[in-house]
């Protein structure tokens, strides 16, 4: 992809800047590994393409992400590392940082400042929620309906997935326990604030089974995060849970009958994590990189291409249209004021705690 001039000019400083650190003393190649796709593809146009056009590395594309953590952990033990940078959510960067496979980052002295001259801590702020994790984007998991399907009121709300008189018809929800339990609560009167705690006793994972029972019927479960928009197309399911960049997707580069319902989105984050013992050179490679990769300008530069929002809060004025569609695409982030209207928090902590017991108890009623 052509580069414009000032992107380079602004690419030079920004790695003039980060060579410092490194002592010049750099591998020549580099293994990042990420989800494919178009997600990777918008990481290889805002990121990988102008560092190495800057600094002539090599950059060899993995896409293992979905197996960060066992392949990590299989390297470790055989004390043969060959990532260099890792593209992972938050939860899997918070278990790879307490196992000690993943480097802690000094965000103020390790990463950029924000364009408006924010030290990194604050410029990402509440987004670092590991000492071993760079956040990239905020993307939620939501829900996409078909505007033909849903009669003349169309939902407003995460709670039209359980009113199967006011909109009847098969929908879809991931197989799996995550953001199904929190939803079924939250449609059964449960305060957001207190969701977590209803959910961590049996009777409150009882009232959100017993409120999954009643849509049961009507499900059909997705593993994948392509299978809902397939779902859609095809009207086979009426409303159906995806990630939100999936649903961009669908509806402005597919121009299929379907509209975004934000309401009680799911944030998530992912980002970048360095593994640890790699050699000074690799690992100071890696570091130069993230540097580059997560400042205000690259993270902007990424929602080009893909409708998730960038971590960083300098960033988001600097958001502007599709590189290809030319439409603003500040207003398709779920970041967006508009649309973050009433968002839902994942809680990273609470699921590594509970997410064993709770995955054994979601396939067991599955089963029933």
């Amino acid at each position: 992809m052509k580069l414009t001039t000032t992107l380079l000019a602004s690419t030079a400083m920004t790695l003039a800047s980060s060579v410092a650190f490194a002592d010049g003393h750099m591998a020549n190649e580099m293994t990042i590994v990420s989800w494919g796709g178009a997600y990777s593809a918008s990481q290889q146009a805002a990121y990988h393409d102008p560092y190495a056009a800057n600094t002539g590395v090599t950059i060899v594309n993995d896409e293992s992400s979905a197996e960060a953590v066992a392949k990590l952990r299989a390297m470790n033990e055989a004390g043969n590392v060959t990532w260099d940078v890792v593209d992972v959510v938050a939860s899997d960067a918070i278990r790879l940082c307490d196992e000690g496979l993943a480097l802690e980052i000094d965000v103020d002295t390790q990463l950029a400042d924000g364009d408006d001259g924010s030290k990194a801590s604050d410029d990402f702020g509440d987004l670092l929620v590991s000492d071993c994790f760079i956040p990239q984007i905020v993307y939620s998991t939501t829900a996409g309906y078909r505007t033909d399907l849903v009669g003349d009121t169309a939902p407003t709300t995460i709670c039209a997935f359980f009113d199967t008189d006011m909109y009847p018809g098969k929908r879809s929800l991931e197989k799996r326990p995550i953001n199904n339990m929190e939803w079924a609560l939250l449609c059964d009167g449960v305060a957001k604030d207190d969701v977590y705690d209803v959910l961590e006793t049996e009777e409150g994972q009882a009232q959100a089974f017993a409120k999954l029972d009643t849509i049961k019927d009507d499900v059909v479960w997705w593993s994948a995060g392509a299978d809902t928009p397939q779902l859609l197309a095809d009207g086979e399911v009426v409303m159906g849970t995806t990630y939100n960049g999936r649903l961009f997707s669908l509806i402005e580069e597919q121009k299929q009958p379907v509209a975004m319902l934000w309401d009680a989105q799911v944030f998530d984050l992912d980002g970048w994590i360095i593994p640890a013992g790699l050699s000074p050179e690799r690992e100071a490679r890696a570091l130069d990189y993230i540097m580059f990769a997560t400042d205000t300008q690259r993270l902007a530069d990424q929602a080009k291409y893909i409708s998730y929002g960038p971590a960083r809060a300098s960033s988001a004025p600097l958001v502007g249209k599709h590189a290809t569609l030319g439409i603003d695409m500040a207003q398709h982030m779920p970041t967006d004021p508009a649309n973050a209207t009433n968002t839902f928090l994942y809680n990273y902590e609470w699921w590594a705690d509970y997410r064993d017991d709770l995955d054994a108890k979601f396939q067991a009623w599955l089963a029933q």
